[in-house]
């Protein structure tokens, strides 16, 4: 997916969840719900994610330094880390403590508003679902092109579009969880169900800012690039006739659209120096035609 894409995803989900934020606390205010306060925190923290990733995306466009060589296309992967930080925080841990309060000091008998309440959960669920959610799972399912859900949720290198995804789609589930938590509030005429169901919200936060840290640490430490692309990457470099084997190659992820690869390549015997670097530069050019994103290439020829 592109940057402007990325960005376009970013920018819907923030105006969807700051409007949404707004309605949740003021409904929250009128109809004394924690998991209306608890769904409030969610959008709240959802909406500080995406200035984070606002963030990161203007950070990583800085080229190469003397300080960062490579340039700063991980600040991504920084920011979208502390969006799992900030979902934790501010998102999990107050509705969990907001619910268990609410159940411990809550009057059994105490009603909260339920028609405005499910309305406003209900107009967050449209717009969760058509303005930040429904493009999310367009361009996820693009990128999956048949394969399994967990596999390119593993392999997927842009934190923008996992960070949404996984956000709207937890945020559609705990709308249901607030709805049904309201009604059996209402219904049982027990405000401690609208406790737990804010509790159950908060550690669906803590689920998904559990699975965005674990993504992220694994491409700020280096993670290398698909399995795909590795394996295009040696297809490239044994299409050049002068290239007898590869015999080893390591690869880093820099950012969604930068790769770093560095190869020890054997070149037939009795090549002249100028012909084993003519031959460097056609690999080169090949891997860049199959994988653009190879944008940092290092070729060391190694005797056999």
């Amino acid at each position: 997916m592109s940057a402007a894409e990325s960005k376009r995803l970013v920018l819907l989900a923030l105006a969807a969840n700051f409007g949404i934020a707004l309605t949740k606390f003021g409904a929250a205010a009128i109809s004394r719900s924690s998991a209306m306060l608890a769904e409030a925190f969610h959008s709240l923290a959802d909406t500080g994610n995406q200035l984070f990733l606002l963030r990161g995306e203007a950070a990583a466009h800085h080229g190469p330094s003397v300080q960062h060589p490579f340039g700063t296309g991980k600040e991504r992967y920084f920011w979208a880390f502390m969006v799992a930080v900030v979902l934790f925080v501010g998102g999990s841990v107050l509705s969990i403590v907001n619910g268990i309060d609410k159940i411990r000091n809550a009057d059994a008998h105490e009603q909260v508003g339920l028609w405005l309440s499910l309305g406003v959960l209900a107009i967050a669920a449209l717009f969760e679902l058509l303005v930040a959610f429904r493009p999310a799972l367009k361009q996820f399912n693009r990128l999956r092109a048949g394969r399994s859900i967990p596999k390119t949720i593993r392999e997927g290198k842009d934190p923008a579009l996992l960070i949404v995804l996984f956000e709207d789609s937890a945020a559609v589930v705990g709308l249901v969880i607030a709805a049904i938590g309201i009604v059996l509030a209402h219904l049982t005429e027990d405000a401690r169900w609208d406790g737990l169901a804010s509790i159950l919200i908060g550690l669906l936060l803590a689920g998904v800012a559990w699975v965005i840290a674990v993504e992220m640490k694994a491409l700020l430490i280096g993670e290398s690039a698909s399995r795909e692309q590795r394996a295009s990457i040696r297809a490239a470099t044994l299409s050049i006739p002068e290239v007898e084997h590869i015999d080893d190659l390591l690869t880093m992820q820099l950012s969604p659209d930068q790769i770093l690869v560095n190869m020890d390549v054997a070149f037939d015997e009795g090549l002249s120096e100028e012909q084993v670097q003519q031959a460097i530069e056609a690999v080169e050019a090949a891997i860049r035609d199959v994988v653009p994103e190879a944008t940092r290439i290092f070729i060391e020829p190694v005797d056999q």
